[in-house]
């Protein structure tokens, strides 16, 4: 005896079939709708009591005092107090974390996400204002000729923030480049400290996109906070002066 195929299976089977014999489904309209989140929305009470603990423990970290700055760090071009602070910050740890002599350090001037540091009580909450991506501290070799290129960049821009690297602008180029009290060499291969954003072209800096990294998945961020901890164990504080690592050549 034959059973008899309900009627619903077989829509079901011919719907089937007839998305399986179409390679490519194109939309017929679009439409979308703007919604604006704000005070004026009613609140889920479930997901606000969900969400408590977890709110306060965030709240309580963010709020931990991780360090003390003497005064306050500006973000500046062509260098700023904010800027230096970090990039030697850069450079320390990345010089303890890849047991590595590193001749430079660099920021892009983009890559600083606040204006300003002030003095008093540094918070965990403040260091991720400062660096809110988890973008990895990495080493580039770059050879002399290619580190101009991304110094003629970062002089192009109206300076970034350098670390073992003195230089001066001119017609938006780097002249006067002094890596370890010694002129730049472009024959010579020196150890870079850079982030994994601009060492993958980021920021226009397209010299440095086949260059290899070498990286053990260090965070920037997690480079502050450490070097934050090794000042406080030798008795200092946050703190960064003008060296006058970049300016404008008269």
């Amino acid at each position: 005896m034959r059973k008899k195929i309900p009627f619903t299976f077989i829509i079901i089977v011919l719907f089937v079939a007839g998305f399986s014999c179409n390679t490519v489904y194109q939309s017929q309209s679009l439409q979308h709708n703007n919604y604006r989140i704000n005070e004026t929305q009613r609140k889920d009470s479930a997901l606000l009591n969900f969400l408590q603990p977890y709110q306060e423990q965030v709240n309580k970290t963010m709020n931990d005092v991780v360090g003390t700055a003497d005064k306050s760090l500006d973000k500046k071009q062509p260098e700023g107090t904010l800027g230096n602070f970090m990039v030697d910050a850069f450079l320390s740890m990345a010089e303890e974390k890849y047991a590595t002599k590193a001749d430079a350090a660099f920021l892009n001037f983009g890559g600083i996400r606040l204006t300003q540091l002030p003095a008093g009580n540094v918070t965990t909450g403040k260091i991720f204002e400062l660096m809110p991506f988890d973008n990895l501290l990495i080493l580039q070799k770059l050879k002399g000729d290619i580190l101009q290129q991304l110094l003629d960049l970062t002089a192009a821009k109206g300076g970034w923030p350098l670390a073992g690297i003195t230089m001066q602008i001119k017609d938006k180029k780097a002249v006067n480049v002094m890596i370890g009290g010694k002129p730049l060499d472009p024959n010579a291969v020196y150890t870079t400290v850079n982030s994994d954003f601009v060492a993958n072209g980021g920021d226009n800096a397209d010299m440095l996109r086949n260059i290899p990294q070498i990286t053990n998945g260090y965070l920037m961020r997690d480079a502050i906070f450490d070097y934050i901890k090794k000042m406080k164990s030798q008795g200092k504080n946050i703190h960064a002066d003008i060296q006058n690592r970049v300016t404008h050549a008269q």
